[in-house]
């Protein structure tokens, strides 16, 4: 009888992938991007391990939402002292923050804990055309 195979951190090829978010819905980018950051597109993924590959993401601020949700979601933040919750919509996160609205929508889909936050180190988002890693050869990837 063979044994089953378990990938070891010594055999887990990483690869780099680029996902343009230009005129992409957040929340298809988000599962196409935390499905390869946890690695369940490869024949070797293990739930309890870190298979996935790198994501960059371009192209932040051009990302779409459906609805009405540009006006009606709210992300909240809080400071921990009193009266020190933050409110800002959809709309102000796109404007001002596009690469944590996306940041935040992809770690949602993630595991939690420290599997998670290990292949949270992995996403790197950027709101321009440009970005710093050219010399990793990444490969473009589609959103379907």
């Amino acid at each position: 009888m063979k044994n089953t195979y378990m990938p070891t951190k010594a055999t887990i090829e990483r690869n780099w992938y680029v996902i343009d978010a230009d005129g992409e819905t957040l929340g298809r980018l988000a599962s196409k991007a935390a499905n390869v950051l946890r690695g369940k597109h490869k024949a070797i993924y293990t739930p309890n391990m870190d298979c996935g590959d790198y994501v960059i993401v371009i192209n932040a601020s051009k990302v779409n939402l459906t609805g009405n949700k540009l006006n009606d979601k709210i992300y909240y933040n809080h400071s921990g002292y009193t009266g020190g919750l933050r409110e800002r919509t959809a709309k102000v996160m796109k404007e001002q923050y596009p690469e944590e609205m996306i940041e935040r929508a992809i770690k949602g889909m993630l595991p939690k804990g420290r599997l998670g936050r290990q292949m949270y180190k992995k996403l790197f988002v950027y709101a321009g055309n440009e970005h710093p890693h050219t010399a990793q050869q990444p490969v473009e990837m589609k959103v379907k």
